[in-house]
Order: structure tokens, then C-alpha cells, then sequence
């Protein structure tokens, strides 16, 4: 592999030969420990989400993503094995978390003129009132507003809610910051339409936040990985069977247990 390494550039697959231990990743546990209100799923499925909201395994092996980066290649943003090349695809994400992969892109802002006006008119508040200019909402403000939904919510509560839960979903699950609590509000006015959000190419931009994020980590000095990286460990077990045999615990990925 070191023959596909720029000599001016460092690879944790070269330092690894002369370590004496193993770099084990740290990473999110990217997942949502809210219990899903049955009343989200029609909205969630109105705009595209309603399989990934299933997911609710957080038995991520990290010993096993760090393996898989140490052979991840930014140059080709592919795995180098001994058998050949493979990367994780549109496909995969189509069939491994069921987002659209199709459509335009997911794109906006990146600061808008006035956050709380966008969270008052899509979520019905706002989390920062004392601040004008505030570009993240935190996981658990988010967490709170979903778990406060009373049993009698409107439809337009229960919409404020979902959006909520899909922003929490964006941040914690799909694209995760390897170091961040919160999930940037430029996703929210994409949001705004629940029935034509499932027009963006959400997948397309999981994938590719996936493969930024998996390029960081191969320099030696960096410890830590964001990304979906149910994703990333979904697609191994499920491309290479032999992992999955090895178990602590029963994965809840459909697919590979399939």
C-alpha cells in the first residue's frame, strides 16, 4: 500500500507497520436513544426518513472501523485489500438505510439572517432567544422538545415535532461532527416542506460527508471519526459476511442479518 501513498503525505497504514500497539478510533455513538412516537411515521416517511428511523442499534466496533481505515485511500476514496478495491456506494446507502439518492442537492446557507425566526416558524421555538446569530441547535434541546409532546399535539405541533426529530437524526446519526453536540441549522429550511424533502439527495450527501471523514482520520495524529459510521459498519458486515459470524451482541441491521 505504500507504493499508492504520495510521499508527502502520511498514512496511519504506514505508521501502523512500525507501532507497537493499535490506533483505536473514537468516534459518536451515532445513534438516537429517543423512543420513536408511532405519530412521527407518517411524516417521517412523507419525507424520506422512515427507514433510517428505525434504526436503533449503537454497537459500533471500533476496533473494526479503524481496521477499515487504515486502508481507505483519499486519493481514490477506496478500500485497498489484498483482493482488490470497494467502496461503500449510492447503492449501499439506498439499500443499508433507505434515504433517496436521487434529486437535488442538499445544499443552503450557511448562516442565515435570522436563525430564530427559521426555528419559531418550523420547530414552534426557538433555542437561542438571547442570541441573534446562533448556527447549531443542540442535541438536547432537541431531545426535550420531542419527549415534551403531549398526548393531544396538533398537526402542526406533531410537524414541528418530526422536523425535530429528523434534525436530531441529521446530526447524531446521518452526519455527525466526530467532536460536535449539535446539528447545524442550514438542514432546518430544507425542512420546511416535509413532502418535498424527500426530493433532495439525502443519501448523496451522507456519503460524501462519509467519505471526508474517513479521509481525515488516516493521518496518524488524529484519534477521533464522524460520519455515518452505522453505515460504514453496516456495509462491512453485509459485503464481507465473515465479519458478522464474530458477535457480541445482535446487530439491528436488517440487511446484513438478512
Amino acid at each position: 500500500m505504500t507504493e499508492l501513498i504520495r510521499s508527502s503525505i502520511r498514512h496511519i497504514s504506514d505508521a501502523a507497520n512500525n507501532a507497537d500497539s493499535f490506533r483505536v478510533l473514537r468516534g459518536r455513538v451515532s445513534v438516537s436513544k429517543i423512543a420513536l412516537d408511532a405519530r412521527f411515521m407518517p411524516y417521517l416517511e412523507l419525507a424520506g426518513f422512515g427507514s433510517v428511523a428505525l434504526i436503533r442499534s449503537s454497537d459500533l466496533r471500533f476496533d473494526l472501523l479503524s481496521a477499515l481505515v487504515e486502508r481507505w485511500r483519499p486519493e481514490t476514496h477506496t478500500f485497498h485489500f489484498l483482493c482488490g478495491e470497494c467502496t461503500v456506494t449510492l447503492e449501499d446507502v439506498a439499500v443499508q438505510l433507505g434515504l433517496p439518492v436521487d434529486g437535488s442537492p442538499v445544499t443552503g446557507l450557511s448562516s442565515l439572517t435570522d436563525p430564530a425566526a427559521v426555528c419559531y416558524q418550523l420547530l414552534g421555538e426557538s433555542p437561542e432567544d438571547g442570541d441573534k446569530y446562533f448556527s447549531g441547535i443542540k442535541f438536547t434541546w432537541l431531545r426535550a422538545k420531542i419527549c415534551r409532546l403531549s398526548a393531544t399535539a396538533s398537526e402542526g405541533e406533531l410537524m414541528c415535532a418530526t422536523r425535530a426529530y429528523i434534525m436530531h437524526l441529521i446530526g447524531a446519526l446521518l452526519m455527525p461532527d466526530a467532536n460536535g453536540d449539535s446539528v447545524h441549522l442550514s438542514y432546518l429550511p430544507l425542512l420546511a416542506d416535509l413532502s418535498t424533502a424527500r426530493s433532495y439527495s439525502w443519501g448523496s450527501a451522507v456519503l460524501a460527508m462519509l467519505y471526508k471523514e474517513l479521509c481525515r482520520p488516516t493521518k496518524p495524529k488524529v484519534k477521533d471519526i464522524g460520519g455515518c459510521l452505522i453505515l460504514l459498519q453496516s456495509w462491512a458486515l453485509y459485503r464481507m459476511p465473515f465479519l458478522a459470524r464474530v458477535r457480541h451482541q445482535p446487530y439491528l441491521y436488517p440487511l446484513p442479518l438478512r
